[in-house]
């Protein structure tokens, strides 16, 4: 039977604590219990202040419990876990996919130190848990050329041949950890997240996402093209539902093996742009930029593990969804 983790006063630290999944979580946290003590690193690259400076907690104070650290410095790590319990990973180099293609060297070796680092010092400090989160994207390229119609399971991702260097530092990350845990160095959790939507996403032209990428364009009367065909298909899981999963999994005092979280359906980035142009009410068409790269065609989850482990399943659909996007 699984043993759950007694949280009261637990110090949590969330790494990229500041960002779109990071600051949604430390809200979730504190509306949940307010005994936890929580500490968060990010260095504001993609994260933003703007996103926890509103919290008011007697437990979270911005001024007290929030660090800017490059976690790709081994020191920084050492400092930050520190009398810590339990390290919520979510740091890493990502942005939208011509950041990624463009930058893939840089990027997969910042996501190597950054994962690295932090699992080092957790050891070193005696941290009790890690929860890493992981990608989609680490899935092999020929397993997601065409598409989907047998679902993906989490042992799908060998043998190992990720699009992306992206792909490649995270499935790295999952694997070093699942080292650790394994030869009984610190207990782990991993999560393998699908693409995920929702409020307060990245809107900047260099750093955006598709869909936050999307809505910009629409807000800011830019013009409305779509990278690649549009046939392409992604499983996009609300900010909520993954929030969700998380504490689910928080609360596994043992760790648990890797888990995907994402819908069992996907959809195609046309779709997308086509449901957010009936949002804005515009009179436009969107254009198909088919030399810009679009990644891989689709790829949906086998979530059995999910409903299994967690008790987990999303519960916000992509129109649900979107309306609170947009």
């Amino acid at each position: 039977s699984t043993k759950l983790l007694l949280i009261l006063k637990m110090n949590i630290l969330i790494t990229g604590g500041a960002g779109f999944i990071g600051s949604n979580l430390l809200k979730r946290i504190i509306k949940n219990n307010n005994n936890y003590n929580i500490i968060l690193a990010d260095n504001l690259w993609r994260g933003k202040l703007e996103n926890i400076n509103d919290i008011k907690n007697t437990n979270f104070n911005i001024d007290k419990n929030f660090y800017k650290l490059d976690l790709s410095v081994y020191e920084n790590c050492l400092k930050i876990t520190k009398d810590i319990d339990h390290v919520i990973h979510l740091a890493d180099v990502v942005a939208g996919i011509n950041y990624v293609f463009q930058n893939e060297f840089s990027l997969f070796q910042l996501n190597l130190n950054i994962n690295s680092n932090i699992l080092r010092a957790s050891i070193l400090n005696k941290v009790k848990k890690i929860t890493y989160v992981g990608t989609a994207c680490s899935y092999p390229l020929e397993k997601q050329s065409n598409l989907n119609i047998i679902p993906l399971k989490e042992e799908d991702v060998y043998p190992a041949n990720p699009e992306s260097s992206y792909g490649w530092s995270k499935l790295i990350g999952e694997y070093e950890i699942s080292l650790a845990s394994k030869y009984g160095l610190i207990n782990s959790s991993i999560l393998r997240l699908h693409n995920v939507y929702g409020p307060p996403s990245e809107l900047s032209e260099k750093k955006s996402q598709v869909i936050p990428a999307l809505c910009r364009k629409l807000i800011l009367n830019e013009e409305y093209i779509i990278w690649g065909s549009g046939k392409q298909r992604r499983s996009f899981v609300y900010i909520d539902d993954v929030i969700d999963a998380l504490i689910k999994s928080m609360k596994i005092e043992e760790g648990h093996e890797v888990v995907q979280i994402g819908p069992r359906e996907s959809i195609s980035i046309e779709e997308i742009a086509n449901k957010l142009l009936m949002l804005s009410k515009k009179n436009i068409k969107p254009t198909f930029d088919t030399t810009k790269p679009e990644g891989d065609f689709d790829r949906v989850p086998d979530i059995s593990k999910a409903k299994k482990i967690l008790n987990w399943k999303p519960k916000i659909n992509i129109d649900d969804g979107m309306l609170c996007v947009f």
